[in-house]
């Protein structure tokens, strides 16, 4: 379940819990920083009960760069959210995975590197464990493709996508086996599919 805070809408509970009677493993894409929002102290808690997967996103490592890209306090939030999951039993009992995508046109680098280096530096400064970290390319649709067009890079990064492409990487490609929930209630088969607004 994605959209930015899913968790604010008020059936997502409902959703969730009803999905897991349903033998159904839920995803929540978590921002992180919902976990400390007023009405949410239990959050973590219930999304343990329901044995919710987190993907949480941390675009860096690093507290500059996170605050550069999503403000003031972002950082330091992110991180006792992931304390506190990991105290719930995420990043051990529970999968606990963080996503990472570039903020320009340019393709992330080798995941299993990156993936090394946030493990062995959130380890290092936080404590911090978890499972996987997934990098994501960031497709050329809505206020990024309009970012593109307006610097005159748009044609530049679908040519850059384009010749990155490799077939040994289909199989893993997420809108094959996942459904997007948007907040209203809508049903995807592809979580860029939702942005573009394109329901099943």
């Amino acid at each position: 379940i994605t959209g930015g805070a899913p968790e604010l809408h008020p059936q997502f509970r409902e959703l969730v819990a009803r999905a897991r009677g349903l033998g159904v493993q839920g995803i929540d894409r978590c921002n992180l920083t919902i976990l400390e929002e007023p009405g949410q102290d239990d959050l973590g808690l219930f999304l343990r009960e329901n044995q919710v997967e987190i993907i949480g996103s941390l675009p860096c490592y690093t507290e500059e760069l996170v605050e550069r890209q999503r403000g003031r306090g972002v950082y330091q939030t992110s991180i006792r959210a992931l304390q506190k999951l990991n105290t719930l039993g995420y990043g051990r009992e529970l999968p606990l995975n963080l996503v990472y995508n570039p903020q320009g046109p340019s393709l992330p680098p080798a995941q299993a590197k990156l993936e090394a280096d946030y493990k062995r530096i959130l380890g290092e400064q936080h404590g911090i464990v978890f499972n996987k970290l997934y990098t994501l390319a960031n497709m050329p649709i809505q206020r990024f493709g309009s970012m593109l067009v307006s610097k005159g890079k748009f044609g530049a990064y679908m040519e850059l996508l384009h010749a990155s492409h490799r077939d040994e990487n289909l199989a893993s490609v997420m809108c094959r086996s996942l459904v997007s929930v948007d907040w209203q209630g809508y049903v995807y088969d592809c979580d860029f599919n939702q942005m573009l607004g394109l329901p099943l």
